[in-house]
């Protein structure tokens, strides 16, 4: 049997589906994947390392958290110090969809530069 998949995790496979670039060259330059471990999604570009293009490097950009005893998703944004912070001024919601919203916005340049 295969593995369970949440419809909040449908969701984030989507939406990252939604960012890859369609074109599989563009892809060996810049792709996005996430993780999803229980209640927690965290979002990265996939890329070449600079000086060695064979080796592929992951950076964090988003990450997004539910918590149940709240019912709330909270999202962060990895700041340049590699700590994760929450997104002002939109830190939490009801519904995974709103946030997705604003990371594909990105209204602040923080998720994708």
């Amino acid at each position: 049997m295969g593995k369970e998949i949440s419809i909040s995790e449908a969701y984030i496979k989507q939406f990252v589906e939604s960012l890859r670039p369609e074109d599989h060259e563009i892809r060996k330059q810049l792709d996005f994947g996430y993780s999803w471990e229980k209640n927690t999604a965290i979002l990265y570009t996939i890329r070449p390392f600079w000086n060695n293009p064979n080796e592929l490097i992951q950076s964090e950009f988003a990450k997004i958290r539910y918590t149940k005893t709240t019912n709330e998703w909270k999202l962060y944004w990895m700041r340049a110090s590699g700590i994760w912070e929450l997104y002002e001024p939109h830190p939490i919601a009801d519904n995974l969809q709103d946030l997705l919203a604003i990371i594909k916005e990105d209204q602040f340049h923080c998720f994708f530069g």
